[in-house]
């Protein structure tokens, strides 16, 4: 399988399993970056030395050679010894990089975006979605300084730029403009010299109902352009602003076969021209609903903010953070959006130059999190990376806040990893945001130190510490949303210790909380929690129980959080059927995901495939550092007591052994396998013969 590539943020390399190509020091990746700027052409050696030294040192030749020597090893790992380079190639003078056309995101992104405009509105919208996505950052953004970048970084940004104004236009050409409003209205803030971003945003308003908002954004970009630039409008942007007045019939959306149909505002409708004209504010809603209030004053202040605030502002930037923010604790649609958002607002932050604006952007999206594997990992690897290169360009003094909270958002974004980099940056968070007596930073540094906190089995007593001080400190300061993160840390760590009414008061809290605050996603944990309530009683048959489960699975589907929904139903199940002395399905239809390693040995064995399964267990990884590390550890253990693997019966003793009081994989609040204790003296008795 082929080297994947990536210059679209820092320069990377994957390997044929996904999994990162390790290019040691920064001058082996500027070669490598500088090879692949050259599009397959051959790269003189001498060229290779200019481009890496301003003042090239004695064996600088001998230098870059050596550089290639360790890339080839990275790239090639199995090339037997004297073998000619296949990818890393030596031709005349220097050097090429004959890597396919389909290996390199920028390649790719190029491909995807000048063969959109010839699709289908719908297939066009996915491509440039597809597209967009492969941005983990600025383009070579760890050579952005290099003069031999410049030019490829300028022309990739701006394709960049084409590309996010065609996807605004092919969610206008599907009738979703409404959808399309706070994304253009994000690039024409930060573009604000590009005629077509202010078009797309204006039109796109106008479509949404808000004629008003329409003309303002025109108004605004006229302005703009004559005070900054001291040019006028271009005619398209002209003629649009009189279309916008007078309603022309042509602004209307055309009907895209398969599309619902878009309800048009009538020309007296809410936020109609008429209303701009005469200077009155939109009023939304009807005002018989009891939300209607609600409705008023948020269509009065988002016009005034559009009114005030000027478009090429920084603080609309970090207004969005902020947008973003709630709407990821609206429900599985949101979460997805502002994921996938997020991104977009750290790169726009980058491009912008300000290492405090960049940290502040990164910072801000302070959502609380309590599952432990990530739902998106290669985005959660770039946020870290932009946090620690905004870490690394703050001022050495001051902004001790901001710094907390790019610490907290590493200790976040690393969850299951195991970085002991991101352990020591939740515990440095904490100790600032103390200091600071900031009680929304402290929580914020919590989650970080609780996601930091899985790195040996049995620490749920200190997870019940921290999720108490979250309620404490919440309750008393007015923090809904950790406030509901402490209570479901303390269902977890209560359930690991055995406390079934402890657990059952705190899922009852964080139901009311969530219904109180509108929090949807947290029925999903309380659901889970109770079907595993229900797995964990002898009394229940093990039909209740397996029907509890798959009702609790089905409200996973659509959730947003595919780190917490991946093999997850199957793994419950199987954790049942092995507390109900039940063996593993033998179908081979089990969607197992990322836990396939540690359940595959129980599945052979049940199928009678005992060399297999002995096999696959000597495979059997250490658990990620994550919720649920001590049930793949019984899992483990279950496996290698059947096989009489003794040397892993070991291992997943003393791995177990700090959690001997606790409740294997309950701290999860999902699934359990019952007592840790009884593991261990199973496993006790088979190695020293002892009860």
């Amino acid at each position: 399988m082929e080297v994947e590539f990536g210059v679209l943020g820092p320069v990377a390399a994957w390997d044929g399993t996904g999994e990162p190509v390790a290019l040691r020091g920064p001058r082996h990746r500027a070669v490598l970056a500088r090879l692949l700027l050259a599009r397959r052409r051959v790269v003189p050696v001498d060229r290779l030395v200019e481009d890496l030294w301003e003042d090239p040192p004695p064996g600088a030749v001998g230098a870059v050679r050596t550089f290639v020597a360790a890339l080839r090893r990275a790239l090639e790992p199995g090339r037997e010894p004297r073998a000619p380079a296949r990818l890393l190639v030596t031709e005349g003078p220097g050097y090429a990089l004959r890597t396919g056309p389909d290996t390199v995101d920028a390649w790719c992104f190029e491909r995807e975006v000048s063969g959109a405009g010839a699709l289908p509105a719908p297939a066009r919208l996915d491509q440039l979605r597809r597209a967009l996505d492969r941005w983990r950052g600025p383009a070579y953004a760890d050579f952005a300084d290099e003069p031999w970048t410049r030019a490829e970084r300028s022309r990739l940004a701006e394709l960049r730029l084409h590309a996010v104004e065609e996807y605004g236009r092919a969610r206008l050409d599907l009738g979703r403009a409404a959808e399309a409003v706070a994304d253009l209205d994000a690039h024409a803030a930060e573009h604000p010299w590009r005629e077509d971003a202010w078009r797309l945003l204006a039109l796109a308003l106008y479509r949404s109902g808000r004629q008003g908002d329409a003309l303002a954004v025109l108004r605004r970009a006229r302005t703009l352009l004559v005070e900054e630039l001291g040019v006028d409008p271009g005619p398209r942007l002209r003629r649009l602003e009189q279309d916008v007045l007078h309603h022309a019939d042509h602004l209307s959306p055309e009907r895209v076969a398969g599309d619902e149909p878009v309800d048009e505002p009538g020309p007296e409708g809410p936020g109609s021209a008429r209303d701009a004209v005469s200077g009155t504010e939109p009023v939304a809603g009807d005002t018989s609903r009891p939300d209607a209030a609600a409705e008023r004053v948020w269509a009065r202040a988002s016009a005034a903010f559009d009114r005030t605030v000027a478009a090429g502002s920084r603080a609309r930037l970090e207004s969005t953070v902020g947008l973003l923010r709630e709407l990821a604790m609206t429900g599985a649609g949101g979460l997805e959006e502002a994921r996938r958002q997020r991104t977009a607002a750290i790169t726009a932050a980058e491009e912008l130059g300000d290492p405090e604006l960049t940290a502040r952007v990164i910072g801000a999206y302070d959502v609380p999190a309590i599952w432990t594997r990530s739902d998106d990992p290669a985005q959660a690897a770039r946020v870290v990376a932009a946090a620690e290169r905004a870490l690394g360009a703050l001022p050495p003094h001051g902004h001790d806040a901001v710094r907390a909270r790019l610490l907290a958002t590493v200790a976040l974004e690393s969850r299951g990893t195991g970085s002991a980099r991101a352990h020591r940056a939740a515990r440095e968070a904490e100790r600032i945001a103390r200091g600071l007596g900031d009680a929304a930073l402290l929580a914020f540094a919590l989650n970080g130190v609780f996601m930091q906190s899985f790195d040996r089995a049995g620490r749920a007593p200190e997870r019940d510490a921290v999720g108490a001080e979250l309620v404490d400190l919440s309750a008393r300061h007015g923090l809904p949303g950790f406030e509901v993160l402490g209570h479901l840390v303390r269902l977890q760590a209560r359930s690991a210790l055995g406390d079934r009414a402890g657990a059952d008061a705190h899922a009852a809290d964080v139901d009311l909380l969530a219904a109180r605050h509108e929090r949807p996603l947290a029925g999903v944990f309380t659901r889970w929690y109770r079907a595993m309530r229900l797995a964990d009683d002898d009394r229940v048959p093990y039909a209740s129980a397996e029907a509890a489960y798959r009702e609790a699975a089905e409200h996973l589907d659509g959730s947003g959080m595919p780190g917490l929904a991946a093999g997850l139903p199957a793994l419950a199940l199987l954790c049942l059927r092995e507390r109900r002395g039940l063996s593993a399905p033998a179908d081979g239809s089990a969607d197992w995901g990322p836990f396939e390693p540690w359940t595959r040995p129980l599945v052979l064995l049940a199928e009678g495939r005992p060399d297999e399964a002995a096999a696959a267990l000597r495979r059997v990884p250490e658990p990620p550092s994550d919720l649920l590390l001590e049930a793949l550890w019984c899992l483990t253990a279950r496996a290698a007591l059947r096989l009489d693997d003794r040397d892993t019966m070991r291992r997943a003793r003393d791995a177990l052994a700090p959690a001997a009081d606790e409740q294997a994989g309950a701290g999860s609040g999902l699934l359990t396998l019952g007592p840790v204790a009884d593991h261990l003296d199973a496993l006790g008795t088979a190695l020293d013969g002892r009860p």
